[in-house]
């Protein structure tokens, strides 16, 4: 059955919807610039022998500017509501969420705090994130 956009009720979540794109797009220029500091400036991080490191700061580097590129394109794209965006979102803050268990045992609060922001992003994506289609032009 097809609906038309006037016909949805849009609730206060449309907000959170906007939250999720400029958190994505905030998280997004926050891994470039850290993906530019493992890449150029290798002295920045101190490696330890009891902390655990997937990749050398060159992959770490790679990776979060990847990552950080993608958060921004998708979250731009979901600040306009488009429905590949929401898709594609909830698949990375998902991810974003897990790997923050990989950073428990070095900073447990921010970890925290940033699963339980994933968590209501995720909520309004999930639930309420037809609500975006709104927001398209």
């Amino acid at each position: 059955m097809v609906h038309d956009r006037q016909d949805r009720q849009v609730t206060g979540w449309v907000g959170w919807i906007w939250f999720a794109a400029i958190m994505m797009i905030l998280v997004g220029v926050f891994n470039l610039i850290v993906g530019l500091f493992a890449l150029f400036n290798g002295d920045f991080y101190v490696q330890t022998r009891n902390q655990v490191v997937a990749f050398n700061l060159t992959g770490w580097g790679w990776l979060h500017l990847i990552l950080g590129i993608l958060l921004i394109v998708v979250g731009a794209a979901l600040s306009i509501g488009q429905t590949w965006a929401r898709i594609t979102a909830i698949i990375i803050v998902a991810l974003n969420a897990i790997e923050q268990m990989i950073f428990f045992p070095a900073y447990p609060w921010w970890s925290l705090i940033v699963i339980a922001i994933d968590v209501l992003v995720l909520y309004a994506l999930i639930v309420h994130g037809r609500e975006a289609e709104t927001l398209r032009p």
